[in-house]
């Protein structure tokens, strides 16, 4: 049933999508003190939000204006309650305007709004709920909001975190208006609490303060994305997730852009939709992880011919580490519909920082390097090489002004250009902390102010290069290995595919590290299976010059985060507990025609 928020705005805009642009609201690219002030000065324009439905059909639409509107209606709604300043306010984040107008009400209210997960995760019901209780826990929130069609997973994830009160949006705006003067939130006062991409059940909130938000978007409108007044947006990033909230949700309300939705569950089922509307709504600027150019490019078809991605100048890459051989694949299959490779944009950032840290020259053609593996592994040192032996890595970009990057050593020392490193960030929009988890930001941050990214990287030229995780190395005779090279190199195998691989390290009875390799097998009969793993444990020989111990799990089971990346402690965790069970011809064709209508 069509929620009464949803008819309002159709309502008021007569069901057509906000314009791309205010023809008489001077464009002004955040400098605001709050989100709430930065919305004050949208809703004078046009512009606005805009929902499609999975099938491309124009759901409903939020012009800024409305939004505010709306917002301030929720907020007086939200303090009916009873909810005093500084309270949180947990909401699902699901892609529509009900979840802005909460997210926004709060803002005014003086509430803390804590976005979480709409989608179910692979690990089904029980995980989802595990998962929200840890979410309300760590927040220490007593009210959710939620739509209808997840209330019984929400109402039970709540009660075991003690929270006492579940509302339905329906809920919600049914409640009186308060009758109090609204105080919303001061430029020295925090602002949401965004969740890390973590997979446990004891998820860490990252407490965002306005400054740190306002700095972060007046960065990425400035410097990140160059808006001007004829861009356009369009996004199927979650809105749970910080690159989907903060990149195409705060950001373009702070710069008066419009943005056309489509659910992140109406991608996954047909992600070459995400192509087509952004072809007939003349999009400018959307951003993905490298698997999901990966994912449209191999379902867009012989539809390509069909498209018009010429005024796409920024397609952004981010939450992953970027894949150059994914980016090579979607420009040239999406060549014949007008996409040019220079706009890809290759950025770098986490949630601790709010969101961006760096990025390339909007302008600029994306920039590979390719090093040397040995020196890389053994050396520590990115030495230009060519050939066989060699890796390619997309270069990231420069830090946004304000922000100090370093890559130190072991020791704590700054390393120099292309010595390989953990890399150290310091900046404007660092979060406030982990929520009432002192010990976990103390982890982090140090008494410099720099917050250990638990990332790899070098330096090039002044630029970024990110090459993995730190805590993910593969030690292995005394020698470093990145898991991505081994999966990398597994999924060139047909009919391997992005994110079907997953390597780490398992410590046997001697205290050595075995290399462990878990792969989704989609075949059925026993001696195909087991000639894909003899093909996966000869290239990782190659590739990376060891020995490992193949196993073919059931299609979907390898974990990911909320942003799309793949958890290898979890899959790991998984392996060993037994959970991910190695599968058996007899086993993957009892269960094959299940799993592969899923996918």
């Amino acid at each position: 049933m069509q929620s009464a928020l949803k008819r309002n705005a159709e309502t008021e805009t007569s069901g057509s999508v906000t314009p791309t642009s205010n023809r008489s609201l001077a464009q002004k690219l955040g400098g605001f003190g709050t989100l709430a002030e930065g919305l004050d000065y949208a809703a004078k324009g046009v512009t606005g939000f805009n929902f499609y439905s999975p099938r491309g059909a124009l759901q409903s639409v939020l012009p800024y204006a409305v939004l505010r509107h709306q917002a301030i209606s929720t907020a007086r709604k939200l303090l009916s309650l009873g909810l005093k300043r500084g309270d949180r306010v947990a909401v699902v984040a699901e892609t529509g305007p009900e979840f802005m107008v909460v997210f926004f009400g709060c803002q005014y209210a003086g509430l803390i709004p804590c976005p979480m997960p709409y989608t179910m995760y692979i690990g089904g019901k029980d995980s989802y709920i595990d998962r929200v209780a840890g979410m309300l826990a760590a927040a220490k929130a007593q009210t959710v909001v939620t739509g209808e069609d997840l209330l019984g997973h929400i109402t039970e994830g709540a009660a075991r975190a003690g929270a006492r009160r579940v509302l339905t949006h329906a809920e919600l705006q049914a409640l009186p208006e308060a009758a109090t003067k609204l105080e919303p939130f001061k430029a020295h006062e925090d602002a949401y609490i965004q969740y890390s991409s973590g997979s446990t059940s004891n998820p860490k909130g990252v407490l965002i303060s306005q400054k740190a938000i306002i700095a972060n978007t007046n960065g990425i409108l400035n410097d990140g994305m160059r808006i001007n007044p004829e861009d356009r947006a369009f996004s199927w990033l979650p809105l749970y997730h910080d690159m989907g909230l903060v990149g195409f949700c705060l950001s373009p309300a702070m710069g008066q852009v419009s943005v056309d939705f489509l659910a992140t569950t109406a991608f996954a089922r047909r992600p070459a939709l995400w192509l087509k509307l952004m072809s007939d709504n003349k999009s400018t600027i959307t951003y993905s992880p490298s698997f999901g150019y990966d994912l449209a490019a191999r379902r867009i078809n012989g539809d390509a011919v069909t498209l018009d991605l010429s005024r796409l100048r920024i397609a952004g890459i981010g939450g992953d580490m970027v894949r150059a051989d994914v980016l090579e694949g979607f420009a040239a299959h999406l060549s014949v519909a007008g996409f040019r490779s220079q706009a890809f944009l290759p950025s770098y950032g986490m949630a601790e920082t709010t969101l961006a840290i760096s990025f390339v020259d909007a302008e600029a053609p994306i920039r590979i390097d390719s090093i040397d593996r040995l020196a890389l592994k053994l050396e520590g040192r990115a030495v230009p090489a060519k050939g066989a032996n060699a890796r390619s890595f997309v270069v990231c970009g420069r830090p946004m002004e304000g922000s100090t990057v370093e890559i130190r050593d072991e020791r704590g020392a700054v390393l120099g250009a292309r010595a390989v490193g953990r890399i150290f960030v310091n900046t404007p929009s660092l979060m406030s902390g982990y929520y009432h988890n002192d010990d976990a930001t103390r982890a982090v941050v140090g008494a410099d102010g720099f917050l250990d990214t638990g990332d790899m990287g070098y330096w090039l030229d002044g630029e970024i290069v990110i090459t993995g995780r730190a805590k993910d190395l593969i030690l292995h005779n005394g020698r470093n290995i990145w898991p991505q090279d081994i999966e990398w190199a597994a999924e060139q195998i047909e009919p391997l595919r992005s994110g079907d691989v997953a390597a780490f390290a398992v410590e046997n009875d001697e205290g050595d590290d075995e290399v462990t390799v878990l792969v989704h097998c989609r075949l059925q009969d026993g001696a195909s299976i087991e000639a894909l793993r003899h093909e996966v444990s000869a290239v990782v020989h190659r590739s990376a010059g060891v020995e490992c111990k193949v196993v073919m799990v059931p299609p979907k089971s390898l974990p990911f985060t909320s942003s799309g990346k793949l958890s290898r402690a979890a899959a790991k965790q998984k392996f060993l507990s037994g959970e991910i069970a190695e599968v058996t011809a007899l086993s993957l064709s009892a269960g094959v025609d299940s799993l592969e209508a899923a996918l």
